[in-house]
């Protein structure tokens, strides 16, 4: 994960540096789009360890099932992170994948 991490925050760097985006406050906004994507895996693995519902108990003997509150958190992070990424003007860059000019047999 911290390698995904790491060619993230460089990608994103580079970017910045081809458009000719320079300064502190850019890296900065970069380094919290980088906490966003820390957050959004951890709620991403909630989800997948406690599933969409999960059981609660307020004590006074209420028990039963509400939503997982980490779905609306994952919306809310990713709508922030698409927020940083437009306006610093980034996009998402697809992965180029070489190709063998030999027909395989």
């Amino acid at each position: 994960m911290a390698i995904k991490k790491t060619e993230i925050k460089r990608d994103l760097m580079d970017q910045l540096e081809e458009k000719g985006i320079h300064g502190s406050m850019y890296s900065d906004l970069i380094n919290d789009y980088m906490n966003l994507w820390e957050i959004k895996n951890a709620l991403i693995k909630d989800i997948k360890q406690r599933g969409v519902s999960v059981e609660y108990n307020n004590g006074g003997g209420q028990t039963g099932f509400k939503k997982n509150d980490s779905i609306t958190e994952l919306n809310k992070t990713n709508a922030q992170m698409m927020k940083i990424l437009n306006e610093l003007g980034l996009r998402a860059t697809p992965k180029v994948v070489e190709m063998d000019d030999e027909p395989e047999m």
